[in-house]
């Protein structure tokens, strides 16, 4: 059975002390993506075997301790998890394109505070919730002011946050399209302009503690399209 997610994008307007966070927030996952990455390419250098997940977060939670990396700890734990998993996702996509299993890409690269587009990942472990006036509440970020253009069928499994090259703020989400999940009203109908209150939504901590694996999603529409 193919399960189809939706992806909705919404603009956000943070405050200044906000941005700040956001800023922040988007800084720590970057030095923890490229510390990652630098453990991994001097084990390769050296000839060692291929550094597992669970010693990259290991050494997150020892880095946290020192003084070189104590400001780690002022952002959600979970974004920074989340950073690991996109190394993982980044080197998993390399060797499977040299398997031939998927096209050829280059190596995982290291990020720079320069490039266009900054984001950062919440899962639902990290306690993120729509507020009962529609703001959407990010851990050590706040409550953000969202512009809901439409409802969502459930309530979402992530929450990505992104900053583009023109310095505007969106959040993205994934949700299945099952009407006996919990709704999220729109801020203002599309068909009548008429305002509706959002209610309050919370994600949920998943029971099984897997983690599933990437299924075909779309834009509003079921498609064939996976996700990228």
């Amino acid at each position: 059975m193919v399960i189809v997610q939706l992806r909705y994008s919404f603009r956000v307007y943070p405050s200044a002390g906000q941005r700040l966070a956001l800023g922040r927030a988007f800084g720590c996952v970057r030095v923890v993506f490229n510390d990652a990455l630098r453990v991994r390419e001097a084990a390769r250098c050296a000839g060692l075997p291929f550094v597992a997940f669970g010693e990259l977060s290991r050494q997150l939670t020892v880095a946290k301790k020192t003084p070189e990396r104590a400001w780690l700890a002022e952002v959600s734990s979970v974004v920074l998890q989340q950073s690991l998993r996109d190394l993982d996702i980044a080197y998993r996509n390399f060797f499977d394109g040299l398997k031939g299993k998927r096209p050829r890409m280059g190596a995982p690269g290291f990020k720079s505070r320069k490039d266009t587009r900054q984001a950062i990942r919440f899962t639902a472990n990290a306690g993120w919730k729509v507020t009962a006036g529609g703001k959407l509440r990010l851990p050590k970020v706040g409550d953000l002011a969202v512009k809901w253009s439409r409802s969502l069928p459930s309530a979402p499994s992530t929450v990505t946050v992104i900053k583009d090259s023109a310095g505007r703020y969106s959040h993205r989400s994934w949700s299945r399209p099952n009407p006996g999940h919990c709704r999220i009203p729109a801020a203002r109908s599309a068909s009548t302009g008429a305002r509706v209150r959002p209610g309050p939504v919370t994600a949920q901590r998943e029971e099984t503690g897997t983690h599933p694996k990437p299924q075909p999603v779309t834009t509003g529409r079921q498609t064939g399209n996976s996700a990228p």
